[in-house]
């Protein structure tokens, strides 16, 4: 395998993605490159919750991560010998633009035969794969499947709690990462800053909180101000103007203050305090605390629901939703996994 043509490439793919995101004049591949900028204006009439916005968004971040320092220093921890390239297979989510990939880059970069397979939902990612394709100059190792890949060599799949378990009977034999439903949380102390609250803001919002490194629940100490808070939420307000999230909005509203259930609400956004951590499109959840060591016995004894904390001493405001090269979903270091098969 050609370590340094693989970076070469995905560096160019970064640069690509940027142009696009930027609107730009497409200079890597412009016949490719004009045919994703298509899907990207189209997207939202096949999934609403694809806006142009977000769609630029995660192009814009993954190609800034995507520059030559960023791709030398990632592969740099990692020992690339002379390996067999395996028939991997990938089973991408559909719930936020881009979602499946990270796994695609990695797979490409350790030299692998990808085959795999997108959500129904998403318009987006074939025409990426397309642009791939061109880019790597090898077509032929990277394939789109419309049903699941049977006999890969090893398996990476995301989804919910159910088809986890349906991946878990079809691939549990072969090698495999198989992703559940994940929340990120933040920690709030009180003290944060306007510039803080609204790095929360950024990760509460982007995306509609569609997905599992968007912030579902805040855990607060009991004489927590309320008015900072939605003072800090205000530049998004116009996301209830979006026909699914505004719809989102109105019905739990409604069914919380029908249930005379107590809620805050700004008018675009309900806060409702809950255990759970994984709560519906336009609502938040929190809970109170009394002593910051209990919020941390619950987070590690719960840690398989999360994916992101957020706050002192955690990831800082406003980064969700833009991880590294090395920010592996679950935790679980997808290229080493694909070094080792």
């Amino acid at each position: 395998m050609n370590t340094n043509s693989i970076k070469e490439q995905l560096v160019n793919f970064g640069k690509a993605l940027g142009e696009i995101a930027s609107k730009e004049t497409f200079s890597i591949h412009p016949e490719a490159q004009q045919k994703l900028e298509n899907a990207v204006l189209i997207a939202w009439h096949k999934n609403p919750w694809f806006s142009e916005e977000n769609v630029r968004f995660a192009m814009k971040t993954w190609s800034e991560e995507l520059d030559k320092t960023s791709v030398e220093k990632w592969l740099s921890y990692y020992s690339f010998g002379q390996n067999n390239p395996k028939k991997i297979g990938i089973i991408s989510a559909g719930n936020i633009p881009l979602v499946g990939l990270h796994d695609l880059i990695c797979a490409w970069a350790t030299g692998h035969e990808v085959h795999i397979k997108f959500s129904s939902d998403d318009s987006l990612m074939p025409v990426v794969l397309e642009l791939v394709k061109v880019i790597s100059g090898i077509p032929d190792r990277f394939v789109e499947h419309k049903h699941l890949l049977k006999n890969a060599d090893a398996y990476i799949a995301t989804g919910s709690d159910n088809s986890a378990r349906y991946f878990d009977y079809y691939f549990g034999k072969y090698p495999h990462i198989i992703r559940k439903n994940r929340n990120s949380v933040a920690i709030l102390n009180g003290e944060e800053s306007a510039d803080e609250l609204k790095g929360l803001a950024e990760d509460i919002f982007r995306y509609f909180g569609l997905g599992c490194r968007s912030v579902s629940k805040i855990f607060i100490p009991r004489d927590y101000d309320f008015q900072k808070f939605f003072a800090a939420m205000v530049d998004h307000q116009k996301i209830v103007e979006h026909n699914r999230y505004g719809n989102n909005y109105d019905y739990y509203r409604t069914i919380y203050m029908l249930s005379q259930l107590p809620i805050w609400e700004n008018g675009f956004m309900v806060l409702k305090e809950d255990q759970g951590y994984s709560s519906p499109v336009a609502v938040v959840f929190y809970e109170y605390y009394d002593r910051l060591e209990d919020v941390q016995n619950e987070l590690n004894n719960r840690q398989e629901e999360i994916q992101c904390i957020v706050g002192k001493g955690h990831l800082p405001f406003g980064t969700t939703q833009k991880p590294s090269l090395s920010d592996y979903a679950d935790g679980v270091d997808t290229v080493q996994f694909l070094l080792n098969i």
